[in-house]
């Protein structure tokens, strides 16, 4: 009987812990999602930077700050150029000097379109190929990340889905195994500049363009 009764008492106390522990988890998840709401998290203004993968805020160093829009922002045309290279068509050809991508056409021609580049340039040059394509791609902000905006207060969420406010924009094609992407943005103002940290930036509508034209395994050629 007393094995018993100290059984009974232990599994008590085990049912009064785990009672505890579920009321703290959704305390703290609570605080978290009110926190998260109250952040100031906004993709507009939040700066996503590709070589690091994370997100800066308007708050963090003036080099790395979003830009604000611009209200006379006018998109550059994608247009039909010449080319007399030796890549096939199908090939992608990136001149991060230029700011300008290059699809390569038959008959001694190629599509062009305005793009953003690194501050720095792209940070390789060579060949690769598009190893994957998304469409409205999620984006998952990295766990160093979410803990270095943590410790300045700030709740970033766990997921960015894929819409207009996404950072990555409305199309993304990988480059390799690299953590290269060309993408959308929505923050279309800053195509034609050199102002990420060194993926290929489109507008969103040569973004969907250019993906729609290029498939799988096509070759990526980049040129300071």
């Amino acid at each position: 009987m007393a094995d018993r009764a100290s059984f009974n008492a232990s599994g008590r106390v085990c049912g009064w812990l785990a009672g505890v522990a579920l009321f703290c988890a959704t305390m703290f998840l609570a605080q978290a999602n009110a926190a998260a709401e109250n952040s100031g998290y906004d993709p507009r203004t939040w700066s996503y930077d590709d070589a690091r993968n994370i997100v800066l805020a308007p708050s963090d160093l003036e080099d790395d700050a979003g830009p604000e829009e611009r209200v006379d922002w006018n998109p550059i045309p994608r247009t039909i150029v010449s080319y007399d290279g030796p890549e096939a068509a199908g090939t992608i050809l990136i001149s991060t000097s230029e700011r300008r991508l290059r699809l390569v056409l038959d008959g001694g021609r190629a599509l062009q379109y305005a793009v953003g580049v690194g501050r720095e340039g792209f940070s390789w040059s060579g060949r690769d190929r598009i190893s994957e394509k998304r469409e409205w791609p999620d984006w998952r902000p990295p766990a160093e990340m979410i803990k270095r905006e943590a410790s300045k207060g700030r709740i970033l969420p766990a997921k960015v889905e894929g819409g207009p406010d996404n950072p990555l924009g409305a199309r993304a094609l990988y480059i390799g195994s690299t953590l290269y992407r060309i993408h959308g943005t929505n923050q279309p103002w800053t195509i034609g500049e050199a102002n990420s940290s060194g993926c290929i930036r489109l507008t969103n509508e040569d973004v969907i363009d250019l993906y729609q034209r290029v498939p799988i395994g096509a070759q990526v050629v980049v040129q300071r």
